[in-house]
């Protein structure tokens, strides 16, 4: 086994050998010196050569007029380039907001519609409960619920029918609030005659007067000391800070109020029944049976719902 590779090294080595004067002899590509002219035989004038002719000299003079933008700024030949999209003096650059829906729809373009879709659902997290919190759905959703109990109805009408009730008489107590954000934001900031910020502030300006004529002075004391609030000129300078939380609780209250006054006849019904079951022996007998017929007719002899609702719609100062 050594003897085979040593042939086999020394066979190697012996075409090594062999090749290495090859390679040696031949000349590399650099090393091949150029041809001199001769010295005694310049070129005739009647047949100049390549590198004197007029065509070969043109492109080369031709050639520093492609000149870059830049350089031709940079030592005034030439009129300016366009510079990049520049605000006008006059002209607003606009607010955080602005700026930050600028640079999401890439420098004013439109945004695609899977990122509108996900704007608009991330939206739809938090807007039904500050815009529910700071309209009339929050008094009418409580006092409905208030009398379906008192009828002694446990699901009827059903959560959503309620929910759906309270949120069209929302609509139509807050329709002058509407037309008002419509006028004074919606149209304008549609028209491009407003920024975002500036539609923003204005349906925010609508809606802080709308809270200041339903809220109680008691309530609105009472956050402004919990807050530390300093002494204001004006209501419209009431922070959303504390008036958004006595607004919601003097809607609580309100509720509550007209809940009682819807109660209490339902509430005679209930111990008149009571009573006469009692007297006669009937002890065993569920009241409430007995009373949710003459309840639900006293309530409809009455026409309940309108009286409900006509009440509820005028308990709003919406003016």
């Amino acid at each position: 086994m050594g003897r085979v590779l040593r042939r086999i090294s020394g066979l190697a080595i012996g075409l090594a050998l062999a090749a290495a004067p090859a390679f040696a002899q031949t000349p590399a590509p650099t090393a091949t010196p150029a041809p001199a002219p001769a010295a005694s035989a310049p070129p005739s004038p009647a047949t100049p050569t390549a590198a004197t002719t007029p065509a070969a000299i043109a492109p080369k003079a031709a050639a520093p007029r492609t000149v870059p933008p830049q350089a031709t700024n940079a030592i005034g030949a030439g009129k300016p380039t366009a510079a990049p999209a520049a605000t006008a003096p006059g002209a607003s650059p606009g607010g955080a907001l602005t700026k930050a829906l600028g640079a999401i729809s890439s420098d004013g373009r439109p945004l695609s519609l899977s990122l509108q879709i996900l704007i608009l659902m991330s939206l739809l997290t938090v807007l039904p409960s500050l815009i529910l919190m700071m309209t009339s759905f929050t008094r009418i959703i409580i006092v409905l619920s208030i009398l379906r109990q008192a009828l002694g109805l446990q699901q009827t009408p059903p959560n959503q029918v309620l929910v759906g009730l309270a949120l069209f008489l929302s609509l139509f107590v807050m329709r002058p609030v509407v037309d008002q954000i419509n006028q004074a934001a919606f149209k304008p900031y549609g028209a491009g005659t407003i920024s975002i910020e500036d539609a923003v502030g204005r349906s925010g300006q609508v809606l802080h007067h709308f809270m200041e004529r339903q809220v109680r002075q008691t309530d609105l004391k009472l956050f402004a000391d919990l807050g530390k609030m300093p002494p204001v000129a004006t209501p419209a300078d009431i922070p959303f800070s504390i008036l958004l939380p006595a607004f919601v609780t003097s809607e609580l209250k309100t509720a509550f109020q007209i809940g009682f006054l819807i109660f209490l006849p339902f509430l005679v019904i209930d111990l008149v029944v009571a009573s006469t079951l009692m007297a006669l022996g009937m002890m065993m007998l569920s009241p409430t049976i007995i009373s949710m017929p003459f309840k639900l007719l006293l309530f409809v002899l009455v026409d309940g719902w309108a009286l409900t609702m006509g009440s509820l719609a005028n308990s709003f100062n919406v003016g």
